[in-house]
């Protein structure tokens, strides 16, 4: 049986997705548009939640899961406005997330595809 590694472990595992996210959340903090999507006046929660969620979904350690439960994105997303205007801006501080971290291309490459998807599913206002 070969044993694949995960995006996860092609990534740099934990402090990648760390990283990531931690570069994502400066971009939110001071966008003028996704910050009021916000209801918390600390994004450190947010910024966990989205870390152990990504690294999860990629292969990581199910702390998400432990803590949370289940993700059930679209129902925990719905109470909050998300128009093409919030869904683009989310697309572009995390698509500069991954530029600024530049991991290998077949790795942001299927980060690519997996954001583009979410952010659009996320979205539940016209």
């Amino acid at each position: 049986m070969i044993n694949e590694q995960t995006l996860y472990d092609r990534a740099g595992g934990m402090p990648f997705f760390e990283a990531l996210v931690a570069r994502f959340y400066a971009g939110v903090a001071d966008d003028p548009v996704l910050r009021p999507i916000y209801p918390e006046a600390d994004l450190a929660p947010a910024q966990r939640r989205l870390t152990l969620f990504l690294a999860q979904y990629w292969g990581g350690p199910r702390t998400y899961d432990a803590e949370r439960g289940h993700p059930r994105l679209r129902m925990r997303h719905f109470p909050f406005a998300i128009d093409a205007v919030a869904r683009d801006r989310w697309l572009l501080h995390m698509r500069a997330a991954i530029a600024e971290l530049a991991p290998p291309v077949d790795v942001a490459d299927a980060l690519e595809r997996y954001i583009a998807a979410a952010a659009d599913a996320m979205r539940n206002r016209d």
